[in-house]
Parts: C-alpha cells; structure tokens; sequence
C-alpha cells in the first residue's frame, strides 16, 4: 500500500519537531499564509464570476496600475495573518509603509513581506499568477515595527514560498533545509505534499526573458542572449527556447520542474531603476528558494541573498536558474567590466540583416 501523503500542515509540524526548542509560533504563521493562498487560489479560480476582472483605478507605490485583484489579495494576506499574535508587522509590494499590527491583537517576533499577486496583468486573458512570501526575524519586538526593520539581506530569510494559481494550484516552500511543492486538493480542502525536495535541473536549453528590452541591456546580456539564439551553429553548440510568461512565480516553477534561466537584467530604459525586481518581495525570496533547490540567483555582478536593502522598495537586477547558466552570464559581466570580452554588437545591426548601422 503506497504511503499516504503528507499534507502541508503535517509537514510542517514535522519540520518543527526537529527543533526542540521551537514554540509552534512560526508553524501556526505559516499555516495562516498557507489559508491566504487558499482564499487568493478559490478568487482567481472563479476569473470573471467573482467580478475581480480589470484595473482598481488606482495606483500602487511602484507607479504601477493595480488590478481589483492586486487590492484584494494584498487585503486577504492582511486580515488573515494580523490577529494571530505571530508577526510584528508587514510589508507589501502593494503599500507604500509597514503595515504595524493593530493594538488589539498581540504583536509576535517574525515579519512577513509579501507580493500578493504577481502577474496581476495576466489575470484578464487567463494565465498563470501567483503570489510571494518570506519570513524575517524582527529585530526587536518591544516597539513598533520600522522600515529599518525589513532591510535585511535575503540570507536572513527563515522562510519563503510562493503560491502558484494555475491549472492546479501549488505552494512552493523553502524553510532552508531543500524546498517542497504542496498542490492544492480542491476536495479535500488541503496542500498535499506531491513534489518533495525539488531541484534545479542542471542542463538546460530554455531561457527567458522580455526580448521586446533588447536594445536596453548591458552587453553581457546582450552577448549572452545571441549565442542562445544560434543555436547548433553558435558557440554554445545547442539549440535553446526562449520563453516569458510575464509572471515570476511561473517563471520560477518552470525552471524548478525542468530547469531553464530567467532573466530580468538591468537596462537603460529607465535610469532612475537600477533593475525592474523588487528585492524583498520578488528578488530575495526566489533566491532563497532557487539556491536551496542548487540553482543559482545574481544580478549578473553577485549574490541576491547579499544585497542589503536600503529601501522598502528596492529593485534589482535578477538573474537565477540553473547554476551552469548563473556562472556563466557573471563571468560575462566580470569580463565586461573588467574590459575583457571581445567587441560586441547585436546582429540586428549587422551588415546584411535587418537593420544596419550608419
């Protein structure tokens, strides 16, 4: 008789048993985030019939148009991991401040930094969203929570995961001892564990990024993206697909399931935006989860988990995916700035293609 699998609150409580020192606080956190991702999974499932489609007419801290659906889930996450006495506060991709706990229920030691639903612009032509989080240690808990309080380095992360609302839904988790996927079993109501210590494929031949940015990279990225597309006849001997979905979440279980690279690189389009990721919500914890899972993340010029924020909304660079891939596109950036790598020009703008240089 196959063995019965466990369900994510099981699981979790296991993980806690490990520790003998452990109060149930961060178990009892994560099975909140774990209903936050339930009730975000049962909205997005019911599309137009829950009359979420479309723009909120507002605008978030970003500059960004936030959906209907941006509003609600970051409220879900909100209401649903307030009262439980486990968190000093929140922060969100969708407020422009920590979100303090309110006086009436008791303050806990962990901050909980979340996207609540990444890939919100896919919502409306029925594609892959999802939702991130992560979990810090609050530096002190005798005083309300500060921004300060959140800028720490993704090493520093307890925790992070993602839901992934697609045509199953699935939680990715990462507590630093590997990282499991959890899909969702509608019927029973509850996260099974289907996808135990899930690993990076380390060959691949996919890559993603958003090509309409092209002539806004850096040369290394520019280098790296064109020996990709010559395929066989190329210095990487090898044909390669070239995806994007528009969604980090999916990107990112993508690569888990099959390996692959994503890429949202720096680029010149906006020089006042050193990268387009936001480091605490985005950045940071699919670093976590991709190294633990013997991936890699850079922004092309170092480690993400090393990036100390120095705003509440930073970005960043973001590079992650299969480590051979991750080495190979810092040693070109290495070379790059150090002067090293050969003169380089997109073969759009090569004699006899599609456009030529003047």
């Amino acid at each position: 008789m196959p063995a019965r699998q466990k369900t994510l609150t099981e699981f979790i409580i296991q993980e806690q048993r490990r520790y003998p020192e452990a109060s149930g606080d961060f178990t009892a956190l994560l099975n909140y985030v774990r209903l936050a991702c339930k009730r975000i999974s049962f909205l997005v499932g019911r599309g137009a019939l829950s009359n979420l489609a479309g723009g909120s007419g507002a605008v978030n801290v970003q500059g960004e148009k936030q959906m209907k659906l941006d509003v609600v889930a970051n409220d879900i996450f909100l209401e649903t991991s307030e009262y439980g006495g486990h968190l000093a506060g929140m922060a969100s991709e969708e407020m422009d401040d920590p979100y303090p706990i309110p006086p009436q229920y008791p303050r806990g030691k962990y901050l909980l930094a979340f996207d609540p639903l990444d890939g919100s612009s896919n919502i409306d032509v029925n594609a892959s969203v999802g939702s991130i989080f992560s979990v810090l240690l609050a530096p002190d808990t005798t005083r309300p929570v500060t921004v300060e309080d959140f800028l720490q380095p993704g090493a520093r992360q307890l925790c992070a995961g993602y839901a992934i609302y697609g045509p199953t839904t699935m939680l990715v988790l990462t507590l630093g001892n590997g990282v499991h996927g959890f899909t969702l079993d509608r019927g029973f109501g509850e996260f099974m564990l289907t996808h135990p210590q899930m690993r990076v494929p380390q060959e691949t031949s996919e890559f993603a990024i958003n090509a309409s940015n092209e002539r806004f990279w850096e040369p290394p990225v520019q280098r790296y993206v064109t020996e990709c597309r010559a395929g066989r006849s190329g210095p990487r001997e090898k044909d390669f697909n070239m995806r994007w979905i528009a969604c980090l979440v999916a990107e990112v279980h993508r690569i888990l399931v099959r390996g692959g690279l994503f890429m949202y690189p720096k680029d010149s389009k906006d020089p006042s935006k050193p990268g387009r990721l936001r480091l605490l919500y985005e950045a940071s914890p699919m670093a976590f989860i991709i190294e633990q899972a013997g991936g890699g993340a850079s922004t092309g010029r170092g480690r993400v988990m090393d990036v100390v924020p120095d705003s509440l909304h930073q970005r960043v660079p973001l590079v992650l995916g299969s480590l051979e891939e991750i080495e190979r596109i810092e040693r070109y950036h290495a070379e790059h700035d150090q002067g090293l790598d050969l003169p380089f020009s997109s073969p759009l703008f090569r004699e006899r293609s599609l456009f030529t240089e003047e």
